[in-house]
């Protein structure tokens, strides 16, 4: 079976979800499928630097790159996985598109794009809003990533302290200064507590973080002894041990696809506060986390993601109430001191599979 793919292979969201497309069918052809892959690269080569190193999947890797430039043709089905702006181009009369959308009010580019591919999104309540529009779009739900995220048994700290994660790179989208400044509020200074943060944003230098944390965030008042942010963790083995050593993830973006940091994390076993809208709601639960409904809706624009009048990204985020997520955050702790284990999100990793996830892709292409 010829298989095409136009994928991006990076370490941030979309090329983790690349690799894990790719990593899946790796593993069926060494189990003998009869598979052809032909991989067309979105951003011109391939970064596996955030996996562990494998030389015959990344021989697999290129010898797919070179059969795609020899073997594919236009009328053969292709899959692609990218953004709603640069999904108009195809290398095939017949494209699958699998997009993650995070605002609520698509521009006529953007459905445009969507009728011009077979497109599919993450989040339900992405398809609602662009059926609203008259766009033809269906549902295809992420996998939890069992390659690279699972639970390690490892004793991270000695002292009973209860800790908190916060993921996602920062940007007013996730509600991140909102977030750690309502912590603070609570928890600041109180070593039977501490939060963890994992925000640091790629697109920008080292100087503009820190601007961000200790300018915006803090206000440029002195850090609780009880908080720390954590440098750029650029490998999943690393990431996975800062994933482990929490207690209780943090949720509450106004909009997001899916939220991987999030839902691997509940997937292991964390418990979670989690914003009750948008993708979240696809595999967060009453049982798997404690949720806070959104209160309202705001603008998205920050002039460095999300810019106003511009032909993609409009619309607007979930808002929530500081009173009712410290409230969440309670009961959470509850939670974590009644079983540290979060049974109900383990049961994540097989309703979100990595096999049936590649199935329904594989179907998508045939």
């Amino acid at each position: 079976m010829k298989l095409s793919f136009n994928l991006p292979v990076n370490s941030v969201s979309f090329g983790q979800t690349s690799y894990l497309i790719l990593r899946s069918i790796f593993d069926r052809v060494k189990a003998g499928k009869d598979y052809e892959v032909n991989l067309f690269l979105i951003g011109g080569g391939y970064d596996l630097s955030a996996q562990k190193e494998d030389k015959e999947f990344e021989q697999w890797l290129n010898h797919c790159i070179l059969r795609g430039l020899s073997s594919h043709r236009r009328s053969d089905p292709i899959f692609k996985l990218w953004h709603l702006n640069g999904s108009l181009e195809s290398f095939s009369e017949k494209q699958s598109l699998l997009s993650f959308y995070e605002l609520d009010s698509p521009t006529p580019f953007e459905l445009n794009v969507a009728r011009n591919n077979k497109t599919f999104f993450s989040s339900k309540y992405t398809c609602d809003i662009f059926k609203t529009y008259g766009s033809d779009c269906q549902h295809l739900p992420l996998a939890f990533d069992s390659y690279n995220f699972k639970k390690t048994n490892k004793n991270y700290f000695t002292d009973g302290r209860i800790v908190f994660n916060l993921c996602g790179k920062f940007e007013k989208r996730k509600n991140h200064v909102k977030i750690i400044r309502s912590w603070i509020k609570k928890y600041g200074n109180d070593n039977k507590y501490g939060l963890q943060c994992t925000i640091y944003n790629p697109f920008l230098n080292a100087q503009q973080n820190n601007q961000l944390l200790t300018g915006v965030v803090l206000e440029g008042k002195p850090k609780p002894f009880n908080v720390n942010f954590l440098p750029n963790i650029p490998q999943n083995e690393l990431y996975n041990d800062f994933l482990n050593s929490g207690d209780i993830v943090i949720g509450m973006s106004g909009g997001e696809g899916w939220g991987l940091p999030e839902f691997q994390s509940v997937a292991i076993g964390k418990h979670a506060v989690i914003l009750n809208a948008h993708s979240y709601k696809e595999w967060a639960t009453p049982e798997n986390s404690v949720l806070v409904n959104p209160n309202g809706k705001e603008e998205a624009y920050d002039d460095m993601f999300f810019h106003k009048g511009q032909p993609f990204n409009q619309g607007n985020i979930f808002t929530w109430n500081e009173d009712e997520f410290i409230n969440a955050c309670e009961i959470a702790i509850e939670r974590v001191k009644s079983n540290r284990e979060n049974i109900s999100g383990i049961a994540l990793q097989e309703k979100f599979n990595k096999e049936s996830f590649v199935d329904s892709i594989i179907n998508t292409i045939q």
